[in-house]
């Protein structure tokens, strides 16, 4: 009986592995998120570029190449 009851009781670090494995997975999703904001940073000057010197070749002064 005492194996029993031994075995259906929860262990005690079952609850801070459980904060371990959240605390590693907030630590990974922030990390994700700040090279998603860093990309989108990149990505954002790279098409305003593009897009002022397709706006520049299409104005009357002509390609600045």
């Amino acid at each position: 009986m005492r194996r029993l009851r031994a075995r259906s009781m929860p262990r005690a670090d079952s609850g801070a592995s459980a904060v371990e494995y959240g605390l590693m997975v907030a630590a990974i999703a922030a990390v994700i998120a700040l090279v998603a904001v860093a990309f989108g940073y990149g990505i954002s000057g790279l098409y305003t570029t593009s897009f002022s010197r397709i706006r520049d070749c299409l104005s009357a002064s002509g390609c600045p190449l």
